[in-house]
């Protein structure tokens, strides 16, 4: 008997909080925020891919591209940087890579004499970090391409094993907000400027011979890349390009295509580079694209300073290898998914 009086109880409530909904949605609109319909606010077509945001390119000013990654090295930094990346975007240079996905030390040493970095893949390889660990030891010293890591992610742990072993540049993939970007730029630098702590790994020999020293160096020449390849990333690129610590922001071109819907030679496609690259420079960072087509042929290549693949410094054309050194093809456009630059 009690039970039944308390689910008749329940249900009388129930049943009055039902009857009370239309007395207040009928209220002509005079508690909270409005006038009825007559007072409804004018909304226009947005500006995701239309309007200033996607379709004006801001101009590069007196500061130039970079003036804030400029701003990260230390005051008393004198002569080039020994990293070979970072000299090179620092002297107003387009930046190229090749892309190792196998274990294999000797191709990786050959590789160092021809390119501005080499692009460990770690996000889609099946490569341990002991791989890449003995590739890097295996021709250490500045005298080569930096050598970068594209991250599985920007957790600690996996930020200090990359940069224990030797990497000078950390390419993170995926960059959704200001808080993975946070995350990504924290690790990678030594304190005060960041929250790297120091372990016992082979950095240190490896760089040994470097002028100023591994460790009071490290910092300055530490490149810290993030990958933008979503739209919510595109949305939220203000405070990811503007995030400490960022130096340089890429698109992922095939997944930001995938994600869009948009295929890379659609006009929509190029107002989502338009935002980021806008983004980017009011950043003060160094803006590229993972796809080399973008060095030539588009109206932002001369914006382009940083790419996974492209050509050689000195013309050395790599040996047919399976896949290649094509990572990131062009999607959409008559050509299919090919190499070529023409699509864009």
């Amino acid at each position: 008997m009690t039970m039944r009086r308390l689910i008749g109880g329940v249900g009388a409530v129930v049943l009055a909080c039902v009857m009370l909904v239309p007395v207040h949605a009928g209220g002509g609109g005079q508690r909270g925020g409005g006038g009825g319909a007559g007072d409804a606010p004018s909304l226009g077509p947005g500006n995701l891919i239309s309007g200033a945001w996607g379709e004006k390119t801001l101009p590069v000013d007196a500061r130039g591209w970079g003036f804030m990654t400029r701003s990260y090295v230390s005051a008393d930094h004198k002569g080039p940087f020994w990293s070979r990346a970072k000299e090179m975007l620092f002297s107003g240079k387009q930046v190229t890579s090749f892309t190792i996905s196998n274990f294999d030390p000797d191709f990786y040493c050959e590789v160092r004499k021809h390119y501005g970095f080499v692009w460990f893949e770690m996000q889609h390889s099946t490569m341990s970090w002991d791989n890449v660990a003995k590739m890097i030891a295996a021709c250490p010293g500045p005298d080569g391409a930096t050598p970068m890591i594209r991250m599985p992610d920007q957790f600690e742990s996996s930020i200090q094993k990359a940069t224990d072993l030797g990497a000078m540049g950390l390419i993170f993939p995926t960059m959704r907000d200001g808080h993975q970007a946070l995350e990504a730029a924290r690790y990678s630098r030594f304190p005060p400027f960041g929250r790297r702590s120091s372990g016992a790994g082979q950095a240190g020999q490896v760089w040994g011979k470097v002028p100023g020293g591994y460790q009071n160096t490290f910092n300055d020449n530490m490149l810290v890349v993030v990958m933008i390849e979503t739209i919510d990333g595109i949305i939220n690129m203000d405070e990811i390009a503007g995030t400490f610590g960022i130096d340089v922001v890429i698109q992922g071109n095939n997944d930001l295509s995938r994600f869009s819907g948009w295929a890379q030679n659609d006009p929509r496609y190029q107002s989502l580079l338009n935002i980021s690259r806008n983004a980017t420079l009011k950043a003060g960072k160094f803006w590229g694209n993972a796809g080399q087509q973008y060095l030539t042929g588009n109206p932002l290549s001369a914006d382009v300073r940083f790419v996974q693949n492209g050509p050689s410094m000195d013309g050395w054309t790599p040996p047919a290898r399976g896949r290649g050194n094509a990572e990131e093809p062009t999607i959409g456009g008559g050509a299919g998914r090919g190499r070529g630059r023409g699509q864009q």
